[in-house]
């Protein structure tokens, strides 16, 4: 048991590796991620097994309720950054997770329940309908892929190739939302977008003048550069004369 134990460990950490590449995500996540649905199936297993009894109904729902704060104060309470910032460091220090060795009894113990009870359960269920039995064994396979998950090793802190790919769908979406018309603002200018009579009058550009303004334009008196700029000389030496 011992060898399939290892062989198991050693996919599950590949697999792992292999979804960090993708998503971005390490092994610490899903087994958080993990953790946190088989508390809400425990929530529901109790609640399916002690239904019927209004006194156990409300000592299971006190009992919950106690269960969720003491989580929030122990194990719910660090961050996942933090968890996996410690990872990282141990894999930068060349380190091999300690719970490889340390949880194999405890993972080959649920392993071969896993294993021993899934045929039991899919008869029970197929001839029964108790759906307490497949929630309870999805309870015990969900706590074995969880300490699976916290034995491996994550990769270096790496951009995700799903991630990546967003991030560069999102700039040019943006440029395409660039090229399309802004929508009116205001009330006039959404009325003179559905009805340009309603606007500002445009001003035609004016084509040629008719023959008889444009021979009274050349029968006027021009005036001349010259006398318009030696006449300020004159004013001054008329002024300069008088006094």
């Amino acid at each position: 048991m011992t060898y399939i134990d290892a062989v198991i460990l050693d996919l599950t950490e590949w697999a792992c590796r292999r979804f960090q590449v993708v998503t971005g995500r390490t092994n610490v996540w899903l087994a958080v991620q993990l953790t946190n649905l088989s508390i809400i199936l425990y929530f529901l297993w109790a609640m399916m097994s002690f239904w019927n009894d209004v006194s156990m109904r409300f000592a299971v729902g006190l009992f919950c309720a106690g269960l969720s704060y003491i989580l929030t104060q122990t194990v719910l309470k660090d961050p996942i950054e933090l968890h996996e910032n410690a990872a990282y460091m141990r894999v930068a220090k060349g380190l091999r997770n300690p719970r490889r060795l340390r949880d194999a009894v405890l993972r080959t113990s649920f392993l071969t329940l896993s294993l021993v009870l899934s045929y039991p359960v899919v008869l029970v269920y197929v001839n029964l309908r108790m759906p307490i039995v497949a929630l309870t064994y999805s309870l015990i396979v969900l706590t074995t892929l969880v300490l699976y998950l916290l034995a491996c090793d994550p990769l270096p802190p790496c951009v995700g190739r799903l991630q990546a790919w967003l991030a560069g769908i999102a700039p040019a979406r943006a440029w395409s939302r660039s090229l399309q018309p802004q929508e009116p603002d205001s009330r006039a200018q959404r009325l003179i977008a559905t009805d340009p009579s309603r606007g500002p009058a445009r001003r035609e550009p004016s084509g040629r003048l008719p023959p008889e303004t444009r021979a009274r334009f050349r029968e006027a008196p021009r005036r001349d550069a010259r006398a318009s700029a030696a006449r300020p000389e004159s004013v001054r030496h008329r002024a300069s004369t008088g006094t």
